[in-house]
C-alpha cells in the first residue's frame, strides 16, 4: 500500500511540486519515495513496502511495449534525497506506472503473461499491472483481485489511464484546471499544487449533514473529485476526460442450493481469500473484536499461520466489563494465538481528533474512527499489514436495519393511508413507534439511504440549522432519497434488503466504512486488507436468497455458520454490538460540553449554522436526551474546517 500523486502538462521545472505533494503524504509510504518527470507528465509515489521489498519501486517506466522491454525504476531510498533529480528522477520510457493497493492474483496473472511471451524484471505485482494492461488494454481490469488506484502514462498517446477498485477500497482524487490534470490518494496533496485554489464546496456540506460522511462525487473541496468504485478513466493533453463504470455487482440467486452447501461455498470463498490476503514479503496481522467478522479472518488466517499477531482496543471506561477486548482475549485463548490490546484513555480520545480529521480529509462524524486510529497505530508498532473484518455486512445483510422488510411485512395488511395517519398520531402525542408505522407504510427507497438513517440530520432538521446561511441565490439542495434513487432504480426487481444492501456498497460502504479504513491505517504507515471485500467473496454473496442471509431475529445467517469451522458456536451467534464509544456520557460532563459549546458559538459556526438550533441540541443531549451523533456530525464540521480552512496547517500529533 502508497500513496501515489501526479499531473499532466508538467515540466522539468515541475520537480519541486511533485516533491511536495509526496512530502504531505509521507505517512502513507515511510519506506521510499520518487517521481518520474517527462514532456508533459509528471507521477510521484510514497511506498510502503510489502511484495518485492527490493524491486518494486516506483513509479516503475517500461522502455516500450516489447515482450522484452527492460523495466527501469525512478524511486529513490527512504534514506535518499527525495525527488533530487538527475537520472534516477527523471528516468524515461514509454510507459511509467504509479500504483497504490496489491493485487492478490499477481502470481497467477504473472505466469499467464509469461505464457504469452511477455518477460519480468521483478518480482513485484506493479509489474504484473503494468504488462497486464500492456498485453491486455483496459481489460486487464476484469482479470484482477485485489483493491487498488493507479496511474498508468502512454508516453505515444500522450494519455493518463486511471482507474480504481470494483469496491472502492483504496481512494482516487482527481481535478481538471484549465486542461491540466492533477491526481492524488489524498486531497491534502492537490491542495499543495499551485494550480488549485483551496474553496469550501457547500453542496458537499448539505449531504453531510444527512448522511454523516462526504456522500457527493465532488468532494469537501471545489471542483475536486473522487473517481467512482469501480470506474476508470482516460485523459488527453488537452484534459478531454472520459470516464467509465467497467463493473456492476450483479445477483443471481440460487434457490436450489440448500443452506448446508451455501455455508461450504462461503467458507471455501473466505478462506481462498484470505491465502490470497496472506501473499507479502512481510508479517500479516490480524484485527480480533467482539464480532464474527473480523474472529472470522483472524481464525482463518491462524490456519495459514499458527503465529499471527491480532490487535485490539477499548475504552478505559469499560475496564473491568465485557467490552471488546475482553471477548477478543477469551477468543485469542480459544484460537491459541497471541492478542495485543489497548484501552484508550478519554483524554487520549479527544487529544486525538484534531489529527484523525486531518489525515480523514474530508469531515467525518463516525466516531469509530478514532478507536481505528488507536488500533492501527498499535497493530504498525509489531506488523505492516493486517486483515480486517470490512465487508461481510453489506454483503452477507448483517446489519440490524436490514430486518426492517421483515417487521413491515407484519403490517403488511394495512392499507398505507391508514399506516401513514398512524404515524403523524403516535408522533403528534408522542407515542413511541412512528418512525415503524411511517416505514411500514414506504418502501425502502423512500427512507433508506444510509446506516446514519436516525442518527444524522433530516431534510428538515438540514433546513432548520442552514435557514439564512446559504449563499445568495442557492438552490435547495437535494433529499438523500434523490442521491440514491438511481442505485434503488438499478435494482428495483429485487426484495428491499438486497436493495438497501446495494444502496449501502455505494454509499455507506465506499463513504464511511472504507474511507476511514484507509486513511486511520495509513496514518500510521500500516496497510489494512478486507479479505470479505473480494470478488470471490462477492460472487458467493451475491447467489444467496435474501431467505437464506437473514429473518426477522438474526443477520448473516449461512456467514455465521460458515464461521463456526473455525470458532466457537456461542461466538459465532453473538449479536451485533457495533463498537461502542462512550461519546454520549462524555458530552454530558462539563468539560466537554463546553468545549462543544464553544465551538458551537463561535464565528465559524455562525457562518454556517443558526447556532441557537446548535446549543438547543447540546442543551438537550445533557438533559438526557440522545443527541450524541448530530452533535458529534457539526463538531466534527467546524474542527476540519478550521484545521483546513483557517489555520490550514498539520495539527500535532498526540502526545499519548
Amino acid at each position: 500500500m502508497c500513496g501515489i500523486c501526479g499531473f499532466t502538462h508538467a515540466t522539468q521545472e515541475d520537480q519541486p511540486i511533485v516533491c511536495a505533494m509526496c512530502d504531505i503524504m509521507a505517512h502513507r509510504g515511510p519506506d521510499g519515495e520518487g517521481c518520474y518527470l517527462d514532456q508533459g507528465i509528471a507521477l510521484g509515489h510514497r511506498r510502503l513496502s510489502l511484495i518485492d521489498l527490493a524491486g518494486g519501486n516506483q513509479p516503475m517506466v517500461r522502455k516500450d511495449a516489447n515482450h522484452h522491454s527492460q523495466i527501469t525504476s525512478p524511486a529513490l531510498d527512504k534514506n535518499g534525497q527525495p525527488c533530487a533529480g538527475g537520472k534516477d528522477a527523471a528516468a524515461k520510457g514509454d510507459f511509467a506506472i504509479v500504483f497504490n493497493g496489491e493485487i492478490y492474483n499477481y502470481q497467477d496473472l504473472r505466469a499467464e503473461l509469461k505464457a504469452l511471451g511477455w518477460a519480468f524484471e521483478t518480482n513485484s505485482d506493479t509489474e504484473v499491472l503494468l504488462v497486464g494492461y500492456l498485453a491486455w488494454g483496459e481489460k486487464v481490469l476484469d482479470k484482477l483481485r485485489g483493491m487498488f488506484a493507479f496511474a498508468i502514462w502512454d508516453k505515444h498517446s500522450r494519455e493518463l489511464f486511471c482507474a480504481r477498485d470494483f469496491f472502492g477500497i483504496k481512494p482516487f482524487y482527481y481535478t481538471l484546471i484549465n486542461e491540466q490534470f492533477i491526481f492524488a490518494s489524498e486531497i491534502k496533496c492537490i491542495l499543495e499544487h499551485p494550480a488549485y485554489e483551496r474553496k469550501l464546496n457547500e453542496a458537499a456540506l448539505e449531504q453531510y449533514l444527512c448522511f454523516q460522511f462526504s456522500a457527493l462525487d465532488e468532494t469537501f473541496f471545489e471542483g475536486i473529485y473522487k473517481l467512482p468504485p469501480a470506474h476508470c478513466l482516460k485523459v488527453d493533453e488537452a484534459g478531454n476526460m472520459q470516464m467509465r463504470r467497467y463493473w456492476i455487482p450483479t445477483y443471481d440467486f440460487n434457490t436450489t442450493r440448500s443452506l448446508d452447501d451455501t455455508v461450504d461455498a462461503i467458507d471455501e470463498a473466505v478462506h481462498e481469500s484470505v491465502r490470497y490476503h496472506n501473499v507479502a514479503d512481510v508479517e500479516v496481522g490480524s484485527f480480533l473484536s467482539s464480532g464474527i467478522d473480523s474472529s472470522y479472518m483472524a481464525a482463518c488466517l491462524a490456519q495459514e499461520n499458527p503465529d499471527i499477531k491480532t490487535f485490539t482496543v477499548g475504552f478505559s471506561e469499560y475496564v473491568g466489563e465485557r467490552d471488546e477486548i475482553s471477548w477478543a482475549q477469551e477468543l485469542a485463548v480459544d484460537l491459541g494465538i497471541s492478542n495485543d490490546s489497548k484501552h484508550i484513555s478519554e483524554a487520549e480520545y479527544w487529544e486525538s481528533l484534531p489529527r484523525v480529521q486531518w489525515h480523514m480529509d474530508e469531515p467525518s462524524a463516525d466516531p469509530s474512527a478514532v478507536a481505528l486510529y488507536f488500533v492501527d497505530q498499535l497493530a504498525a508498532k509489531q506488523v505492516k499489514a493486517v486483515l480486517s473484518g470490512e465487508g461481510a455486512d453489506e454483503f452477507f445483510a448483517g446489519y440490524r436495519i436490514y430486518q426492517t422488510p421483515f417487521s413491515n411485512a407484519k403490517l403488511g395488511w394495512l392499507p398505507k393511508p391508514v399506516l401513514r395517519a398512524a404515524s403523524k398520531a403516535a408522533r403528534k402525542l408522542g407515542i413511541r413507534g412512528a418512525n415503524y408505522l411511517k416505514r411500514a407504510s414506504e418502501s425502502a427507497k423512500d427512507w433508506y439511504y444510509t446506516n446514519a438513517n436516525g442518527v444524522a440530520f433530516s431534510p428538515a432538521e438540514r433546513e432548520r440549522l442552514r435557514k439564512g446561511k446559504r449563499k445568495p441565490h442557492a438552490s435547495v439542495p437535494p433529499t438523500p432519497q434523490m442521491l440514491t434513487a438511481p442505485y434503488y432504480a438499478e435494482v428495483a426487481t429485487l426484495d428491499e434488503t438486497t436493495q438497501m444492501q446495494y444502496v449501502d456498497l455505494y454509499f455507506w460502504l465506499v463513504g464511511d466504512i472504507l474511507l476511514k479504513t484507509d486513511k486511520m491505517s495509513m496514518a500510521h504507515s500500516l496497510e489494512s486488507r478486507v479479505p470479505f471485500l473480494d470478488k470471490g467473496v462477492f460472487d458467493i454473496s451475491r447467489t444467496i436468497p435474501t431467505s437464506l442471509k437473514l429473518n426477522a431475529t438474526q443477520t448473516k445467517i449461512p456467514l455465521r455458520e460458515a464461521s463456526e469451522h473455525v470458532i466457537p458456536h456461542d461466538w459465532a451467534q453473538k449479536e451485533k454490538l457495533g463498537f461502542p464509544v462512550p461519546v454520549v456520557n462524555w458530552l454530558r460532563q462539563d468539560q466537554y460540553y463546553n468545549q462543544v459549546k464553544a465551538a458551537f458559538t463561535d464565528e465559524i459556526a455562525e457562518q454556517f449554522f443558526n447556532t441557537d438550533e446548535l446549543v438547543a441540541l447540546l442543551d438537550e443531549h445533557k438533559a438526557g436526551a440522545d443527541r450524541s451523533r448530530k452533535i458529534w456530525i457539526i463538531y466534527m464540521f467546524l474542527m476540519w474546517y478550521k484545521i483546513y480552512f483557517v489555520e490550514k496547517c498539520v495539527p500535532a500529533k498526540p502526545t499519548a
